[in-house]
């Protein structure tokens, strides 16, 4: 038996097995999802009731004063999952470990389960800059400078660029208007240049701020993990609060086999300032030079090289992060 469901309007149907892995229209809204084994698709259920009854379990046990239980806590699985369209790291129990590995240390965690739900856009066009930044650099750029001052909007100007870079512009300033990240796109071919209205929304602002490297360190680490079964617990924009009441915001925070920790501090523009910061917030943590890394966008190898032989901290580039990281697994 094979299931069915759409992850947008709900609409769930058996459909035949020789569809299981295959992506089919739902017909009630024409969104596309995968169809699931019967019993894959029980199996994820209920870990997500499973899920959902150990956070109701935590909440009154803090409601009453009492210790969490004291079981250890699940890591889950991405076998089968699209990892681009999915809550399930979005759940009190996936943050369970690192609940537990802060309260360790004393330290009081206030995890945001919206900044790891990938049902919305912001992790495909994170992944698309970071992986393809040197071509989108200009866009970006743009768009960073038109908010700083309030422009409305700004064209791009493609006739001096090569058809294969022109294409892939063009391609990708189209799905930021599909996905909404900007309010206005259009073409003029005669003239060959792109017209962009910025969106007013602050969460698209944000994005564009800094946010989308965030994004892309999650979803990189993220995909490591699939690709290597590695049991993980993570976080993003996790509020911590030490025993003197000094607060910190960690960009994204992994727990790796239980056991590998990994806080990434991420920096589109000016990060020297934030050195010495990173250094203590590392050493109040207990984390190794290898596990504390800042990421900086666009750092020449040898610069990264060159920062970490100096300062008790790892620097990457966007394209250096994921070696790094596997060279600790």
């Amino acid at each position: 038996m094979a299931i069915y469901r759409c992850n947008k309007c709900a609409y769930l149907a058996e459909v035949t097995t020789d569809s299981i892995g295959k992506t089919q229209l739902c017909p009630q809204c024409g969104h596309t999802d995968r169809v699931y084994d019967t019993t894959f698709f029980v199996k994820k259920l209920l870990e997500k009731y499973f899920a959902s009854l150990a956070s109701l379990k935590r909440i009154q046990a803090e409601a009453d004063n009492q210790e969490p239980p004291t079981a250890p806590a699940q890591q889950p699985s991405l076998e089968g999952i699209n990892l681009h369209n999915t809550d399930l790291i979005s759940t009190d129990l996936q943050h369970g470990p690192i609940h537990d590995w802060f309260s360790a240390r004393k330290i009081q965690v206030k995890p945001n389960y919206k900044a790891v739900d990938t049902t919305g856009f912001f992790d495909e066009v994170a992944v698309e800059l970071g992986k393809n930044y040197e071509t989108y650099k200009e866009i970006i750029n743009r768009i960073r400078s038109a908010q700083r001052v309030g422009q409305p909007g700004f064209f791009i100007q493609l006739a001096k660029k090569s058809q294969k870079e022109a294409q892939a512009i063009t391609t990708f300033c189209r799905q930021l208007y599909d996905y909404s990240f900007v309010a206005k796109y259009y073409y003029q071919k005669p003239e060959k240049t792109i017209n962009l209205t910025l969106q007013s929304s602050q969460l698209i602002q944000d994005f564009f701020a800094g946010e989308w490297l965030e994004w892309y360190a999650l979803m990189q680490v993220l995909a490591l993990c699939q690709e290597r079964n590695i049991p993980f617990s993570c976080a993003r924009n996790l509020s911590i609060v030490f025993a003197n009441e000094d607060l910190h915001e960690l960009d994204v925070f992994f727990l790796l086999n239980s056991k590998t920790t990994l806080c990434i501090e991420c920096k589109t523009g000016e990060f020297r300032q934030s050195i010495d910061k990173y250094v203590t917030l590392r050493k109040r943590l207990g984390l190794t030079k290898e596990q504390f890394i800042v990421c900086v966008l666009g750092l020449p190898d040898d610069q990264a090289s060159g920062l970490s032989s100096m300062y008790d901290l790892t620097f990457v580039s966007e394209k250096g992060l994921i070696p790094h990281v596997a060279r600790l697994l």
